[in-house]
């Protein structure tokens, strides 16, 4: 038996996020000479206000903060998240060690019927708590009646399934890693209907600097999804400002071509701007790897040119409604 101290992962004990750190823990424990590895449970803000619309509390990180704290004091050594649900300015002191490869990263909708979006009856009430997906929702089915939505994800096709709802919107990522993607009527296209940003991505965190952490977390880092939420959340972090936005993004690498999609609008729908642009890692003497400092200037890049369009228009309307999103 290991005398080595064990490598301790922070989660919350949800049925994903308990995927998602178990997955982590199976990564670890592959590498040669591997620590032992501990799951300790966390209750975060989000998980204690489970009855309460997320758009009626004030903050931010309702369900990393409380590990990110735990991960700084020091009573645990790395943190898994769902890499939408972290703020784009990490804790200070902390720092994404790894970007795991990206699951499949659109919304899906669940219907009682098994109908899609556009054949849902006239008033048919969907629900969901993103503040993005209800801007969307407004955009692509005015008549459709938006009701909050909170609990794990397996509760969440339970209540569908029980007709508290006609319809539900959720991340197929989160379906697919629970076995649950046969409960799908249909993927929403990212070319209409962009994801979250960085949705689909696990996030792993260590502290900054804690090399004995780090030497196990360094090798699981995906390139593609590092660049690619790289791009996302910069555009996200120079748009939002201390507030929420209604903001759907994806950046996909093809080669050394980092393209983004975006989609962004008013919380009923109107307004929207779209569109996506692309960087290629070419310079004047040849081919060249794109860097994470690349992908972060195209989203910057993007962020600027939508505020010129008038986004800050949009975003101020948001501040001014007082809502925050769910991840």
């Amino acid at each position: 038996m290991s005398t080595r101290p064990a490598l301790r992962i922070g989660t919350r004990s949800s049925a994903l996020a308990l995927w998602q750190a178990r997955h982590v823990e199976g990564l670890v424990r592959a590498q040669p000479d591997a620590p032992p590895v501990e799951l300790v449970h966390i209750k975060t803000e989000g998980d204690v206000q489970s009855d309460v619309p997320l758009w009626q509390v004030q903050g931010k990180a309702f369900f990393t903060k409380e590990i990110d704290r735990a991960l700084l004091a020091g009573t645990v050594d790395v943190a898994v998240h769902s890499l939408k649900d972290l703020a784009t300015q990490i804790e200070p002191g902390l720092q994404l060690a790894a970007t795991l490869p990206r699951e499949d990263p659109r919304d899906a909708l669940i219907s009682r019927s098994g109908a899609t979006l556009a054949a849902l009856p006239p008033g048919a009430r969907v629900g969901t708590s993103s503040l993005r997906r209800r801007a969307f929702l407004a955009r692509a089915r005015p008549d459709a009646v938006l009701v909050e939505l909170r609990g794990n994800v397996p509760t969440r096709v339970e209540r569908v399934q029980a007709g508290d709802y006609d319809a539900i919107i959720l991340a197929a990522a989160g379906l697919k890693r629970l076995g649950l993607a046969e409960h799908i009527s249909e993927y929403l296209g990212v070319g209409t209907w962009p994801p979250a940003v960085a949705q689909g991505v696990v996030g792993v965190c260590a502290r900054a600097g804690d090399a004995a952490t780090l030497r196990w977390l360094t090798p699981l880092d995906d390139r593609a999804a590092r660049l690619a939420v790289s791009a996302e959340r910069a555009l996200l972090r120079m748009l939002e400002g201390g507030c929420q936005v209604p903001l759907g993004a994806l950046a996909t690498l093809d080669e050394e071509q980092l393209s983004l999609r975006f989609k962004i609008c008013a919380l009923d729908g109107s307004g929207g701007m779209n569109g996506g642009t692309s960087l290629g890692g070419h310079d004047e003497r040849g081919r060249r790897r794109l860097t994470v400092e690349d992908a972060i200037g195209l989203g910057e890049r993007v962020a600027r040119d939508l505020l010129a369009r008038g986004a800050g228009e949009l975003i101020a309307s948001v501040r001014a409604a007082g809502v925050v999103d769910e991840p």
